[in-house]
C-alpha cells in the first residue's frame, strides 16, 4: 500500500512540475547542456542538414559557405518548412570589418496582378493556396548575394551534398513524416497538379523512417550550381516556373523573375539593459520584439519571477500594444513610409507603457506624428556569424509545384492587405508583409548571440522570450530555449482584420496552474495550444573563453554540432 502512495505521489509531482527527465545540473527543464566548441558550430533544425553545413567549415569554407549548403539540405529534407520556391533573411557578423550585415531576399508580387483583379474577382483576402498569393521566390538570389559578397567555397562544393542526398535519398524523420503527411494529403484534396509526381513514392506518402529520393530536386540543384542565380531567374528552370503558373491562373512572369534583386539592408536595434538586440527593417516583423523589449525595460524583472502571472501578464500587453503598431504600419520601406526610429524609440515605448494596467486590455496602434519556418545559424574559425531564416509560409507553401523541378512555390503574398490605403495593401512589384525574422545580439560592439525563433506570428514574442530568458532570468542558452513559452493570438493583423476581443494565451505545459489562474483573474483568456511555440536554434560567442556555446530545439528535430 505504501509503495502504491509513493507512485500516486510521484505521478503526481510528475504532473506538476511538467519536467520530462531528471538532470544533475541546470534547470529542471532544460533538455542538455550547450554544445560548446572552439572552430566552428552549425545549428539546424534537421540533424543531418547540420552535419551537410559542419562538413563544409571542415573542407575549409565559412560560416556563410555553412549556412548556404545547410539551407540547401534543408529545402530537400525539411519541404514543410522550406525551399528554393521561398524567400529568406540574414544578420551576418562579419569577422574581417567586424560589423553586422542584413539581407533582405524576399520576393515581389508579380507586375501583371493588380488590386483591381481582386475586386473584380470579389475577393475580400488573397486566397492561401493556389497561383494568387505566389511573388517572387528569393532564396537562390540571396544565397547569390551572400556568396558573391562573403562566400568561400565554390557553390558546386556548397550544394554537393544536397544534390548527393536528393539522388540517393535520406531517412525522414517523425516529426517531419507528420508534417509532410499533413501537407501532401491536404493538396492532393485539393487537386493540383504535380503532386504525386514530386512527392510521392510507389503510389503512397512516404512514411516515417523510410528513404526519400527527389531527383527533380537535384537535377535542379546542378543546374543552379553550374549556372548560377541566373540559371533559376533567367533560363530553363524560370521558364518552366512561368509557363506553369500562367497555365493555372497565375500571373508570374519571366520578367518578374529576371529583375529580382535582393537587397542590403541595415539592421536595427535597441538596447536592453546593456544588450543591443538587433533586428531587420520591415517589410518583416522584427522590430516588433524591438517595440516589446523596449516597454518591457520599464519593469524591474529582478522582482518577477520567471513563468509568474506578473511576467506573462506583462509581456502580453506588451505584445498586444506593439502588435496593434505591426498591423498599422509594416510594410515594404520602398512603397510605405514605415516610422521605424519613432517606433522603437524610448520616448514612444513610454507612452505605449502607460497605457498597460492591472488587467487585461484592448489596444488600438499608436498615432505616429509626421505557419512553417526552418531557422539556421552558423560560426566559423574567421570570427563570421550568420543569423539566417528562410521559409514557403504555411508549411510547404502554395501548393503550386512546376513540374519536374522538385520544389513548391511559396504562398507569401497571401499576407498582403486587399483593402486601399494601407502600409500593407497589394501593389504590383511590392514586398509582402513577411513573418519571418533573424535576430542577433552584440554587447558592447562585439558578436555575443546570433539566434532565431520559427513559427509565424509567434517569432517576434519567442525573440523577446529568448532575450529576457537570458538577460532578466540568467539562462545559459540552451535552458533559454527550453524553457516553457507562451503565445498570445487574436491581435489585429496586417492583412486587414481586427482585434478579437482581448485574444488568448496560449501556454505551454511548464507553466504552472498558479500562473493560469492568476492570469484568469486577470481578465485574460487562457487555453493550450498545438505547434504554437516555434522551433528555436541558437549560437552564442563566449569571448573569455574564445569558445562558442549552441543550443538547439528540443519542440523539433533540431541539432546543434560544432568541432
Amino acid at each position: 500500500m505504501k509503495f502504491k502512495i509513493i507512485l500516486l505521489n510521484v505521478f503526481v509531482i510528475s504532473i506538476f512540475n511538467g519536467q520530462a527527465q531528471d538532470r544533475v545540473t541546470g534547470e529542471l527543464f532544460a533538455t542538455r547542456s550547450e554544445v560548446i566548441a572552439q572552430n566552428g558550430m552549425v545549428a539546424t533544425s534537421h540533424p543531418l542538414a547540420t552535419q551537410v553545413g559542419l562538413d563544409i567549415l571542415k573542407r575549409g569554407g565559412n560560416a556563410i559557405d555553412a549556412a548556404i549548403a545547410a539551407n540547401a539540405a534543408l529545402g530537400l529534407m525539411e519541404p514543410t518548412g522550406c525551399g528554393i520556391g521561398g524567400d529568406l533573411f540574414v544578420i551576418l557578423w562579419d569577422g574581417k570589418t567586424q560589423r553586422l550585415y542584413g539581407l533582405n531576399a524576399s520576393g515581389r508580387s508579380p507586375k501583371g496582378l493588380t488590386l483591381n483583379y481582386f475586386k473584380e474577382k470579389g475577393l475580400s483576402t488573397i486566397p492561401s493556396y493556389g497561383p494568387l498569393p505566389i511573388s517572387v521566390p528569393g532564396t537562390v538570389d540571396g544565397w547569390f548575394t551572400l556568396h558573391n559578397k562573403f562566400g568561400s567555397l565554390p557553390m558546386t562544393t556548397i550544394l554537393e551534398p544536397a544534390i548527393n542526398y536528393a539522388q540517393n535519398g535520406f531517412p525522414l524523420t517523425e516529426l517531419i513524416a507528420f508534417y509532410f503527411n499533413i501537407g501532401i494529403s491536404k493538396y492532393l484534396e485539393k487537386g493540383f497538379p504535380n503532386i504525386e509526381d514530386n512527392y510521392l513514392r510507389d503510389g503512397n506518402i512516404p512514411k516515417e523512417g523510410e528513404l526519400f529520393k527527389n531527383s527533380y530536386l537535384a537535377n535542379t540543384y546542378k543546374k543552379i550550381a553550374d549556372g548560377g542565380r541566373d540559371a533559376f531567374y533567367k533560363g530553363d528552370i524560370a521558364k518552366t516556373i512561368t509557363d506553369f503558373i500562367k497555365s493555372q491562373g497565375g500571373f508570374l512572369s519571366m520578367e518578374d523573375l529576371a529583375e529580382h534583386k535582393s537587397e542590403w539592408v541595415e539592421p536595427v536595434s535597441v538596447n536592453y539593459r546593456g544588450y543591443d538586440i538587433w533586428e531587420l527593417p520591415p517589410n518583416g516583423q522584427g522590430i516588433a520584439a524591438l517595440q516589446m523589449l523596449q516597454i518591457l525595460e520599464g519593469y524591474d524583472f529582478s522582482e518577477i519571477e520567471f513563468g509568474s502571472t506578473e511576467h506573462l501578464h506583462l509581456f502580453t500587453e506588451a505584445k498586444k500594444l506593439a502588435f496593434e503598431d505591426r498591423a498599422k504600419y509594416y510594410a515594404d520601406t520602398d512603397f510605405a513610409k514605415v516610422p521605424v526610429e519613432t517606433l522603437i524609440s524610448d520616448n514612444y515605448a513610454a507612452k505605449r507603457r502607460e497605457l498597460i494596467k492591472e488587467r487585461a486590455s484592448k489596444y488600438k496602434a499608436g498615432k505616429i506624428s509626421s505557419g512553417e519556418t526552418i531557422y539556421l545559424t552558423t560560426a566559423d574559425k574567421y570570427g563570421n556569424m550568420v543569423s539566417f531564416i528562410q521559409s514557403n509560409y504555411r508549411g510547404m507553401g502554395s501548393g503550386m509545384a512546376p513540374p519536374k523541378l522538385g520544389f513548391m512555390l511559396q504562398n507569401r503574398g497571401e499576407l498582403f492587405n486587399l483593402k486601399p490605403g494601407y502600409n500593407n495593401t497589394y501593389e504590383p512589384e511590392k514586398r509582402p508583409f513577411h513573418t519571418i525574422i533573424p535576430a542577433f545580439i552584440t554587447k558592447d560592439g562585439q558578436p555575443f548571440i546570433s539566434f532565431g525563433v520559427m513559427g509565424g506570428d509567434f517569432q517576434p514574442q519567442g525573440h523577446t522570450q529568448i532575450v529576457m530568458n537570458i538577460v532578466d532570468f540568467g539562462m545559459n542558452l540552451q535552458e533559454a530555449g527550453d524553457a516553457p513559452r507562451w503565445d498570445h493570438s487574436g491581435s489585429s493583423s496586417p492583412t486587414g482584420e481586427a482585434a478579437e476581443g482581448i485574444g488568448e494565451i496560449h501556454i505551454e505545459s511548464g507553466i504552472p496552474y498558479e500562473t493560469v489562474r492568476g492570469l484568469m483573474f486577470k481578465g485574460h483568456k487562457v487555453g493550450y495550444g498545438l505547434g504554437y511555440y516555434g522551433g528555436y536554434q541558437a549560437i552564442l560567442w563566449d569571448a573569455k573563453n574564445k569558445v562558442y556555446r549552441g543550443a538547439s530545439e528540443s519542440r523539433k528535430d533540431g541539432q546543434v554540432a560544432g568541432y
